[in-house]
């Protein structure tokens, strides 16, 4: 006997995985709330049949709107998925302080707005599902992507935290860390790195270009991502973590099981990193 459909509502539908996680659902006969800043960008999604709705994730009162819409035209709200974000690119020591709370207001507190907009619609049910999309880079750090990564590893904790919290609820949170996806953060992130001309990091400039296509190398089509993680979205006994994806699996495990310093010289040496340089700037 075929389930029910769920009312789905995703953030960041523009493209990667939330383009595809929206067709992906819909195309298993979901009710599906693909949302973005700008609804331009949903254009070929709404002429599909889903339903899109402007949602700027740092907004409250656009977050308070699109709560709203849901709640008037379905009254429920049954998988609500995280996915909006970007990553910010640059040495820790080169970024000013307004880049790093850019990057965390997005990434770590958005989610959680989002969530606290949505939430009185699985209380009212007594269920619901929540998936936060992290990463693999918020469980491996990696050289010249700090602050995304530490913006992934805040998600992951705030995400066991409201596991734990919201399980008496009957709501269910899933953390999904995809590993190398061709996703709209990989282009944004390329967008957004910080490299001052005076910085310490000048003789590495060619290492942190390869880092952005390092990650897109190998990255596994959004589509080919949403398809093998939908069953596991959907299950009656959800997973507390998701990992699809190249290096989703394999990198979390080599830091595990290697000597850290061994892990780190690996990494360092990935990227550039492994020989010492001179501190001086550029005059």
């Amino acid at each position: 006997m075929k389930k029910p459909s769920s009312v789905i509502l995703i953030t960041g539908c523009s493209s990667g995985i939330g383009f595809a996680l929206a067709k992906a659902f819909h195309k298993e006969g979901h009710i599906v709330y693909a949302t973005a800043r700008g609804l331009d960008s949903l254009n070929s999604l709404a002429s599909s049949g889903i339903r899109v709705l402007a949602l700027d994730v740092v907004d409250p009162v656009s977050i308070a709107a699109a709560a709203e819409t849901v709640s008037k035209q379905c009254g429920r709200l049954d998988v609500l998925v995280n996915n909006a974000g970007y990553g910010q690119g640059g040495a820790v020591i080169d970024l000013p302080p307004e880049a790093l709370r850019d990057q965390f207001e997005t990434n770590v507190i958005a989610p959680v707005q989002v969530i606290r907009a949505f939430i009185p619609l699985m209380l009212s049910q007594q269920k619901g599902r929540i998936v936060n999309i992290g990463s693999v880079s918020g469980v491996v750090t990696t050289p010249f992507a700090g602050a995304y990564c530490a913006s992934k590893a805040a998600l992951h904790a705030l995400s066991e935290a409201l596991r734990m919290e919201l399980a008496p609820f009957g709501i269910k949170v899933i953390t999904l860390q995809p590993g190398k996806v061709a996703s709209n953060v990989r282009e944004r992130a390329r967008e957004r790195v910080i490299f001052p001309a005076d910085s310490i990091y000048a003789p590495f400039q060619e290492h942190l270009e390869n880092r952005a296509r390092f990650s897109e190398q190998g990255a596994m089509p959004a589509e080919e991502f949403a398809r093998r993680v939908l069953p596991a979205l959907l299950t009656d006994v959800a997973p507390l973590i998701i990992r699809e994806g190249p290096l989703s699996v394999r990198m979390p495990f080599l830091m595990r099981w290697l000597p850290r310093r061994l892990f780190d010289r690996g990494i360092r040496q990935l990227f550039g990193l492994s020989s010492k340089r001179s501190s001086k700037t550029s005059s």
